[in-house]
């Protein structure tokens, strides 16, 4: 139970009205070390309860009082979707608490968030890029930051964004606690680890088939385009709302205004949209505007949609954890879900990586050696050496 962590009626209120009532097993192992000040090196996925995680520690320590010129915690992550998703659920946290939290990020106007942040605030959300511009413009102070929150580090990494961070968390105080949450551990997160924090406890959460036994996951063989599109709108042909994941924005695109003309509901997400456009157009899909959105990877993270009952990897991913990632769309919150991944025979490494995840029988069977075709025997010529009828004569 939550009581037996947080002493905050106020903040035990806000999380009994939300229906939050047992700790999931990451909530249950950071939140005690958390509020014990140490530093964390966690690993969880997408829909394990990863954001609540960091923010009740976080908000039961503003809860004890105290005021700072600029924030007291900080919270790096990696996308603007991402961000939203934590400011709306730091601000359902902390309604009945004197806590105020301000979002930055690109894509929205520098006047705008400069205001906000001329405020007294208690809580800053950023993405690297956008907080690195406004402490260049000196638009704010980190020297009173007193919990530094990195989440989903391994993405903010492939994204390129080592050094940004590095130099952030340099503009904060040495004592200051951290807690980096990751679903991966690699070589690049863990030196980042060694840099940031001091003697971490590991929380770990595994990413096993456990952890996504609410999530019915298929991979479907298909040998040209026009498939797809069918095995698609068969897919899609039942009720619930439902996310296609696309390789290409272009394809995004056209994949969206084709399922519109096919009468279904869909909408396109992809980086080439400016803010504005991506936050109507999630807000379209949360109201039941829209029931299919067609997205490029910046949706698989930072995308809370209680009633998706759909994945669609119309392309494959690159990697399981993307993979992971995409499919956590789905099957949240003790929901149930279905992944569907459409692939061909130059997707067979892949397929082979999500089978073998999944547990699920392969769709390409390998040819049994005694099967394959021999190559006629020819005693006169031995592998290595020229033919004797080739020689020239002389």
């Amino acid at each position: 139970m939550f009581q037996n962590f947080l002493k905050d009626s106020r903040l035990l209120r806000a999380l009994n009205e939300l229906g939050y009532t047992t700790p999931t097993p990451i909530q249950e192992q950071a939140i005690p070390v958390c509020l014990d000040g140490r530093d964390i090196r966690g690993s969880a996925q997408t829909g394990t309860g990863k954001t609540a995680a960091f923010l009740l520690p976080a908000l039961e320590l503003l809860s004890k009082g105290g005021s700072a010129r600029g924030p007291r915690i900080l919270i790096l992550v990696p996308t603007r979707e991402l961000a939203i998703q934590v400011d709306n659920e730091a601000k359902k946290l902390a309604k009945y608490l004197p806590v105020k939290t301000v979002c930055v990020f690109g894509g929205v106007p520098y006047p705008l968030q400069t205001r906000q942040l001329q405020k007294q605030y208690d809580i800053l959300i950023a993405t690297p890029g956008r907080l690195i511009d406004f402490l260049e413009r000196k638009r704010v102070r980190l020297d009173c930051v007193e919990m530094l929150i990195l989440d989903e580090a391994d993405r903010m990494l492939d994204m390129g964004f080592i050094e940004p961070v590095e130099f952030i968390a340099s503009n904060t105080p040495a004592e200051r606690q951290t807690l980096m949450f990751s679903a991966t551990f690699g070589k690049k997160v863990g030196k980042l680890a060694e840099t940031l924090l001091r003697e971490p406890i590991d929380v770990q959460v595994a990413a096993t088939q456990q952890n996504h036994e609410r999530i019915k996951q298929k991979v479907q063989y298909t040998d040209s385009l026009e498939q797809k599109h069918q095995f698609l709108e068969e897919a899609l042909s039942v009720d619930g709302q439902a996310i296609v994941f696309s390789s290409t924005k272009m394809q995004a695109d056209e994949l969206a205004d084709l399922l519109c003309e096919k009468g279904f509901d869909a909408g396109a997400l992809h980086g080439d949209m400016n803010q504005r456009q991506r936050t109507r157009t999630i807000q379209q899909l949360r109201q039941g505007r829209i029931r299919i959105l067609v997205a490029t990877d910046v949706a698989a993270r930072g995308i809370d949609i209680p009633n998706l009952s759909l994945v669609v990897n119309f392309d494959l991913p690159r990697t399981l954890d993307e993979y992971i990632h995409r499919i956590g769309r789905t099957g949240r919150a003790g929901g149930e879900g279905v992944a569907l991944s459409f692939a061909s025979r130059r997707d067979r490494a892949m397929s082979r990586e999500i089978e073998k995840f999944a547990g699920i029988a392969p769709v390409f069977q390998e040819k049994k050696r005694e099967d394959r075709p021999r190559k006629p025997f020819n005693k006169f010529h031995k592998p290595g050496k020229k033919k004797f009828w080739s020689k020239k004569p002389g």
